[in-house]
């Protein structure tokens, strides 16, 4: 996914800057960077944190970088932020979204007579560069960045640091959140409305689809006003948010738990204890629980002291052993238990067949999985939410293979995506034998709709659904 933060100050804003972003680690897990404009002009850092926590590799470069304007990020993909110099001057740029039409915007960019794109290890156009020249094919910094929001297919929100301050743009739909925040002396701009708080700065705005703004360390001034249709991605609060974010109002721990409650006001099952996967399943869980009275333990714990999400090899193999390492089991609490496990999400379904084995191992008497999300049956063409490079990476994807025997068309996924059909009960049944859970039941769309508080045409359930909710 990814996530940025931006601090204009009228001292130096590189404390706020680092911890900031040091709060949007658990957006992503290959590199970080920061880019400041002061006296001397532009400074940047990049490091691989894949292996090392964010504040760790950076700690050097927050003693030694100056200035009072600064962005900075956490990729889960290419390095950022880039320093461009272009006809608009030199400028520092980060950008959190996905492009699925890079082809044919290089192609009209070389055809315009731009020599040339630096490929990053794998050969892929580093997308953050394709942004800057997309913005750079206009006369100045608004019309690009327009520009580049309506060029793009997929969605775009990005920080651009200037000299004069920094440009701030929700991308068109509104897929990601776009937050800022003010103290007395400086303003921000971050991803994640919790990021700031603790640095002193209190909720100013939320930014709009499309909108833009121009952040100085004595104003915020909205350059394009908000566009009316927002398409916000409902996985923010199932899986990615921090329990402590908030987006368009409604906090990720409250959605959570009101998950939690919609999947037990529907559930027959009567475990011993309820259950979640750390960390997006528990409130989940403490949701279930309160609303079925049975009681909730934490038979897994989270081993986080030398293992933090950071640190996540990106060898799929690899990836799943780590994913057990974490988490430590409680024998006493899991021993003859009948146990009720509520996860975020079903993928893959590896690592939560692996953690079903094992609870059996250590003595579990039965398994009921309950994932906070319906089936996930399309790969999202939005956001890089997931590293599946492929649909049939997704188990439910693969079950519906299966069963359809190949002939797998739209409308026969429209007929699994409906839990009131047979083939949604004979795909789950299948995905139930496949990773030998006792019981399978996924928490419903509309209950999760619900569970936001939102207006259902305020968010993009695609994933789930194959198309923008509602038709």
């Amino acid at each position: 996914m990814g996530g940025f933060f931006g601090v204009a100050s009228k001292s130096d804003c590189l404390f706020d800057l680092f911890f900031g972003v040091d709060y949007h680690t658990h957006l992503g897990t290959r590199r970080g960077g920061m880019a400041v404009y002061g006296e001397k002009g532009f400074d940047r850092a990049i490091h691989n944190i894949e292996n090392t926590p964010f504040r760790t590799k950076f700690d050097k470069d927050m003693q030694e970088m100056k200035g009072n304007l600064g962005i900075g990020c956490i990729s889960d993909y290419e390095p950022q932020p880039l320093i461009v110099r272009s006809h608009h001057g030199t400028y520092a740029i980060t950008t959190v979204g996905r492009i699925n039409n890079t082809s044919e915007i290089v192609d009209t960019i070389f055809h315009k007579g731009n020599a040339h794109f630096l490929e990053m290890s794998g050969g892929d156009i580093n997308p953050t560069e394709l942004v800057a020249a997309i913005i750079n094919q206009k006369l100045n910094l608004i019309e690009g960045i327009q520009y580049a929001q309506e060029l793009i297919d997929g969605s775009m929100s990005f920080l651009i640091l200037t000299p004069l301050g920094i440009y701030a743009a929700r991308d068109k739909m509104g897929r990601t959140p776009v937050v800022i925040g003010q103290k007395d002396d400086a303003f921000c701009v971050s991803f994640e409305d919790f990021a700031y708080l603790n640095l002193g700065y209190k909720n100013l705005k939320e930014l709009g689809p499309g909108e833009i703004v121009i952040l100085t360390p004595d104003s915020v001034k909205t350059l394009v006003t908000p566009g009316e249709d927002m398409k916000i991605c409902t996985f923010l609060w199932v899986y990615y948010g921090y329990p402590s974010s908030s987006y368009e109002g409604m906090s990720v721990e409250q959605m959570r738990y009101n998950c939690g409650v919609k999947m037990a006001e529907r559930d027959d099952a009567t475990p011993d204890t309820v259950a979640g996967v750390p960390d997006s399943g528990i409130a989940h869980a403490i949701g279930y629980s309160n609303a079925s009275g049975i009681p909730f333990t934490r038979p897994f714990i989270k081993y986080t002291p030398t293992w933090p999400r950071s640190f996540m090899p990106t060898i799929q193999s690899k990836r799943n052993l780590i994913a057990k390492m974490k988490l430590i089991p409680v024998h006493h609490l899991i021993e003859g238990k009948s146990l009720l496990l509520i996860d975020d999400s079903i993928v893959r379904g590896t690592q939560l067949g692996e953690t079903t084995e094992f609870l059996y191992q250590s003595g579990a008497k039965e398994v009921h999985i309950r994932p906070a999300c319906p089936p996930i049956l399309y790969g999202c063409k939005y956001l890089n939410f997931s590293r599946s490079s492929s649909e049939m990476d997704l188990i439910a994807r693969r079950v519906i293979e299966k069963l359809e025997d190949g002939h797998v068309t739209d409308e026969v996924l429209q007929e699994y995506a409906n839990p009131e059909s047979g083939k949604y009960e004979q795909m789950l049944e299948e995905i139930r034998k496949q990773l030998n859970f006792t019981s399978l039941r996924y928490n419903r769309l509309d209950d999760m709709i619900e569970a936001t508080g939102l207006s259902p045409d305020k968010l993009c359930t695609y994933c789930w659904s194959g198309k923008e909710y509602p038709q």
